[in-house]
């Protein structure tokens, strides 16, 4: 392999809706630069990105996947991403260790849902982005009216860097090396050129000067340091033009790669910080090959063969082969031992790497996504901010298929979720249940075929319980005597208790008025604890009950039969009396939800929700034609919303949600609760 410096390193993460095109690119990239001898196709399992069983089956890229190629004396490393919805928490992982994003929009499809999120969290993160209008054979008659739509979603600053040629079997450069006097399908090469010279001169006061009042022609290393400026800040993104199928613009675009988008040197430096929270400062990273090793691991899969591997992108200091690391605040180090480059599932074994790079480090089993490798305990509490994943909305109860396999169940759903955190597990003890949560059905699908497949491990699924509970509207009073004879010493108990709403989310408070010693102090926590135990099997319909003050009134003990069994058993049925007596009702979980469709759309949404019991908030008009619907609806209306949405938007609606309160159950489904029970 050849060796480069910081400064010849590109890295950019391929985003893009699925159909895109993204895999399809990457082939041609990778071909054209000579980094595979033949180009492999989605639709045949043959990509290079897309090696998985999984993905070689569903035609899909499912996990981010690394690959590289040196072109024009430049090492370029791409990130590959899934680009299905399900799947954008993985989408977003490799973000942390580029510098740059091609985002790759189809000519004849559009900006997509996907398309939108990937824009929004590259430029939140300070990425630079470049796009990339792919498959523009056959779509000649709408790229023109495409470019408007780019430039209307995500800015006017989107400037074609090249045009497809009237007959769009080539593409005519606008900026390295202008091709003035080329027919263009539209806008024209020059006029394309003068409007991007424009834009990267706002950048430089000096340069336009020069160019305004002297007319003097700049060249592209003219422009370089502000245009630089431009794209890190987001005030130029370029758009160019290519066929992954028809080779048409794969040589523009990887020479854009290397003259435009920035190296690990120009671009916005990663904000690393010392401490937590309140405690945290900011930390300046050097970049430099002499300094402290400081490592950031964005990528974590792990094998049964080959074992737990961690990518991870070099920013400060050198590793080289078998040096000692140190992870995060672990104070045992570890030998690197295995170091590589990842060309899709194969391992190139290298024997350093320098900062800017993006690498590999194998069977290291303390590895996980945000660790940070470093080789001095100066840096044991540096770290990245956690990137901002979708929160999980769709859930489903997990339990083994087999008796004893409990165990190993939990050891491969934690596995799943170092893989990719935008899973989750949950355990509900009230419920009894292991809970997975992903970002829809198919994220959960794809989750446990793996878990079943590379783990051997088979699991039941059901919809998981919601988590309802119970309390009280007014205050009661109730007085219960346990008295217990059957030769020999007795129990003995009478406990007088009042039950008490409290304000929602306040939980339970316990409080003694107990006077004259009628029940002896040593027996109060007895009480207490039957109380508790009253609490957690419900009144009901066996949901655990909050939001309840309860105090002891008054009681009466026995010098010989009274015992603490006694009072656990007079507060529990005091407790349950009182409860009674005091408008019992069961409560359920109410989300928020804000929901993203297309304008025509809406109509179906909000009819959806009302027939869910769902309360429409509000809506609120978004960029390209989208609507943002507010609602509050109950949970267990809403489990099955990411199938329900797919089908009513054809998979281009997303939603997020989020826990908002709880709210009492209406008659009607509280009786439908009681039948299912």
């Amino acid at each position: 392999m050849a060796e480069f410096n910081t400064e010849q390193i590109r890295n950019l993460a391929v985003l893009g809706h699925t159909g895109s095109g993204k895999s399809s690119l990457l082939e041609a990239l990778l071909f054209r630069a000579n980094a595979i001898t033949l180009k492999g196709r989605v639709d045949k399992g043959t990509n290079h990105a897309d090696f998985t069983a999984q993905e070689k089956s569903h035609h899909h890229s499912l996990e981010p996947s690394c690959l590289n190629l040196d072109y024009a004396n430049h090492h370029i490393n791409l990130v590959d991403t899934p680009g299905l919805p399900d799947f954008f928490g993985r989408a977003l992982l490799p973000l942390p260790g580029v510098e740059s994003v091609l985002l790759v929009i189809h000519a004849g499809v559009g900006i997509e849902t996907v398309t939108k999120r990937a824009f929004e969290a590259a430029r939140s993160q300070g990425k630079v982005v470049l796009i990339a209008i792919n498959h523009i054979d056959g779509h000649e008659a709408g790229l023109a009216e495409l470019l408007g739509c780019i430039q209307q979603q995500f800015g006017h600053r989107c400037l074609p860097v090249n045009l497809p040629n009237v007959a769009v079997d080539q593409v005519v450069d606008c900026y390295l090396h202008c091709e003035t006097q080329a027919e263009t399908a539209f806008i024209g090469a020059q006029a394309a050129r003068d409007e991007l010279v424009d834009t990267v001169l706002e950048e430089d006061e000096q340069l336009m000067e020069l160019y305004l009042e002297q007319g003097e022609s700049l060249t592209p290393e003219q422009l370089h340091a502000p245009l630089e400026t431009a794209l890190r800040m987001g005030h130029l993104v370029p758009v160019c033009f290519t066929s992954a199928e028809l080779d048409i613009g794969i040589g523009s675009l990887l020479e854009l790669l290397v003259k435009l988008m920035p190296n690990p040197l120009e671009a916005n430096p990663p904000q690393f910080v010392k401490g937590l929270g309140k405690e945290a400062v900011p930390i300046d990273v050097s970049q430099s090959k002499n300094d402290h090793v400081l490592a950031h691991v964005f990528r974590v899969s792990i094998d049964p063969f080959f074992g737990r591997m961690g990518v991870f992108r070099l920013y400060q200091g050198t590793i080289n082969l078998g040096m000692k690391l140190f992870i995060g605040r672990g104070r045992k180090p570890f030998k690197v031992s295995h170091l590589a480059k990842l060309q899709g599932n194969e391992l190139v074994d290298i024997s350093q790497a320098i900062p800017g790079d993006i690498c590999v480090i194998a069977k290291i089993d303390q590895l996980e996504v945000g660790a940070v490798l470093h080789d001095s305990h100066d840096e044991d509490e540096f770290h990245l901010p956690e990137i901002n994943l979708p929160q999980p909305i769709f859930g489903l109860a997990v339990s083994p298929r087999r008796r004893g396999d409990e165990q190993k169940i939990s050891e491969v759903l934690h596995k799943l979720v170092a893989e990719d955190p935008s899973l989750q597990i949950n355990r509900s003890e009230a419920q009894g249940q292991t809970v997975l949560q992903g970002l829809g059905e198919l994220h959960l699908k794809i989750a446990l075929e793996k878990a079943q497949t590379l783990f051997n491990v088979d699991m039941e699924t059901d919809m998981p319980a919601v988590a309802y509970r119970e309390t009280i509207l007014a205050e009661a009073t109730a007085r219960f005597r346990h008295k217990k004879q059957s030769g020999g010493s007795g129990q003995f108990a009478e406990v007088e208790l009042k039950v008490e709403p409290l304000r929602r989310g306040e939980g339970f408070e316990f409080i003694s008025k107990v006077v004259g010693g009628t029940i002896p102090s040593q027996y109060i926590p007895a009480v207490e604890k039957g109380v508790r135990e009253a609490m957690f099997t419900g009144a009901l319909g066996g949901f655990p009950l909050q939001d309840i003050k309860v105090t002891i009134l008054d009681g009466k003990h026995h010098s010989v039969d009274s015992k603490e069994i006694a009072f656990v058993m007079a507060g529990k049925k005091a407790f349950i009396d009182a409860v009674a007596l005091a408008q019992p009702v069961i409560l359920e979980p109410i989300v928020d939800m804000q929901i993203l469709v297309d304008q025509s759309q809406v109509g179906d949404i909000t009819g959806d929700m009302s027939a869910s019991r769902g309360i429409i908030c509000g809506t609120q008009a978004k960029a390209g034609g989208t609507v943002e619907v507010s609602v509050e609806a109950p949970l267990a209306n809403v489990g099955d919303y990411s199938t329900r949405l797919k089908s009513m938007t054809g998979g281009d609606g997303v939603f997020s949600m989020s826990f908002s309160r709880y709210g009492i159950i209406p008659d009607k489904a509280f009786k439908a609760l009681a039948l299912s029970k």
